[in-house]
């Protein structure tokens, strides 16, 4: 059977999706820094969050960078030397780093926002899932 990938088609192609997707994230939250503050202190008024939302990005975004060195570095690993540890430690980092997410989206009252977040974090078990 011909692929244009080795035999981790879908662990590759799982693993470059969360990487474009973390790396838009990153790249949107830092490269727009005082619209990412303003739309999450919004997004957040009537919360317990909402003084804390400087802090709260930052900390999102060391979550995101780590998933995405990680992912990143694993995807070359699986590709080079059929090696998945880092790859399964990458989308470990990324599961947590979605379960804050859905937090934040739940204290929120964000519901579709909470269920958007569960459709990444379905995917991301199932990375782990191939990936085990």
């Amino acid at each position: 059977m011909m692929s244009i990938f080795n035999t981790n088609s879908a662990e590759i192609l799982l693993l470059l999706f969360f990487i474009i997707t973390y790396f838009l994230s990153v790249f949107e939250k830092i490269a727009d820094w005082k619209n990412t503050i303003d739309y999450y202190t919004n997004h957040f008024e009537n919360t317990i969050l909402h003084k804390m939302i400087p802090l709260l990005i930052i900390q999102i975004l060391i979550f995101e960078i780590a998933a995405l060195i990680l992912l990143g570095i694993g995807l070359y690993f699986l590709v080079s030397e059929n090696s998945i540890s880092i790859a399964k430690i990458g989308l470990e980092i990324s599961a947590l780093t979605l379960l804050q997410f859905l937090v934040g989206q739940r204290i929120a009252k964000d519901y579709p926002g909470a269920m958007n977040i569960t459709v990444y974090f379905i995917l991301n078990i199932i990375g782990i899932y191939l990936l085990t």
